[in-house]
């Protein structure tokens, strides 16, 4: 979409989100509800008129991408709008609200072909620009990667980033270079067919080796900028995150998380959820010390930890799916960062010690 349809929505908290009937994410970035006296009219041309500075083809684009929703189910560009229909433009990902200007921002790619490409994404990066990063973000860095390739547009709803992480989330993200492969490889994420398995530390030891949490993730209700698990119902999203306990280190653990789903902030919401939360995470309490001794030695060297890693520490580490074209099965995987693997030896370092 051209800037004039774009707005911002928070980043780091991706808000306003719709669901479809099919269960499927997106950000709504119009609503228009037909008047009584609307007459039978082609739903391209109807946003046309309700939307300033776009054209027909752009809308026909986004309901190529299934962008275009009447009554919460996509239609194609020649539905008919009638009275009473609700017609919403949703996207994939948050609303823009400047114009997207590339920005030589290094990129750590991991794989690139004609249809895809793969790249680790640095803890600190912000994915979609948004309220309070305007710049500075993967999708800048991405139009200029793709600033000579007249077949990539930046705004197109049908190419880019297929799925997100948070900003203090590093790892790896996969894009679509064309709109066939956003549509398959966005299939096998609502599918549930990617692999995807992560690392963190968390705090507090575990009893057991491994596990699954399972739990609706919504908005919580004390806190907007927070997400919660809530009992099944009408409220929240069906989330399943299944992790592997590696190693035990005294007062915390590494632990390896597996998406079964895609929620906002899933393993962080989860893991706190079960009294794991990550370390270091501000948002859900896990910058606090929260397990441990009393002492001045003990404290001093958990804020150090804090120094070493600091942001949430959590890592997409691996990612796994089928090649659009090729129909390969692709696997990709990443170096647990510096900073957290740092955080780990020291942990490390510690427990030794205390034996």
């Amino acid at each position: 979409m051209e800037q004039d349809i774009e707005d911002f929505l928070p980043s780091d908290l991706e808000e306003s989100a719709v669901t479809t009937e099919e269960g499927q994410e997106l950000w709504e970035h119009f609503r228009f509800v037909a008047e009584k006296g609307q007459s039978l009219l082609r739903v391209d041309k109807f946003l046309v008129t309700h939307i300033d500075n776009t054209s027909r083809n752009r809308i026909q684009q986004a309901a190529e991408a299934g962008c275009i929703l009447v009554n919460g189910k996509p239609v194609k560009s020649n539905y008919r709008v009638k009275p009473f229909d609700v017609v919403s433009l949703v996207m994939d990902r948050p609303r823009y609200e400047l114009e997207i200007i590339p920005e030589d921002i290094p990129l750590d790619i991991v794989y690139e072909d004609d249809q895809l490409l793969v790249v680790n994404k640095p803890a600190g990066l912000v994915v979609h620009p948004g309220h309070g990063n305007y710049s500075g973000t993967l999708v800048n860095a991405l139009a200029f990667h793709f600033r000579d390739n007249p077949d990539y547009d930046v705004s197109d709803p049908r190419l880019g980033l297929v799925h997100r992480i948070d900003k203090d989330t590093s790892g790896l993200l996969v894009v679509a270079k064309t709109p066939d492969a956003k549509t398959f490889l966005g299939k096998q994420f609502f599918n549930k067919t990617t692999h995807r398995q992560y690392i963190a530390l968390v705090w507090g030891k575990f009893n057991e080796s491994e596990g699954t949490v399972e739990g609706n993730i919504g908005r919580s209700l004390n806190d907007r900028l927070q997400m919660a698990v809530f009992p099944d119902g009408d409220y929240g999203k069906h989330a399943v995150t299944h992790y592997k306990v590696l190693e035990n280190l005294s007062h915390v653990a590494v632990v390896q998380c597996q998406l079964e789903t895609g929620r906002t902030h899933q393993i962080r919401v989860h893991m706190k959820h079960i009294g794991h939360p990550l370390f270091n995470d501000a948002r859900y309490g896990g910058d606090k010390i929260l397990r441990g001794i009393s002492t001045s030695k003990y404290m001093q060297f958990v804020q150090n930890c804090f120094k070493t890693c600091p942001r949430q520490a959590l890592h997409a580490k691996t990612l796994g799916f089928v090649h659009p074209k090729t129909k390969e099965e692709m696997f990709f995987d990443s170096p647990i960062p510096e900073d957290m693997s740092q955080l780990i030896k020291k942990w490390e370092e510690y427990c030794n010690n205390a034996k």
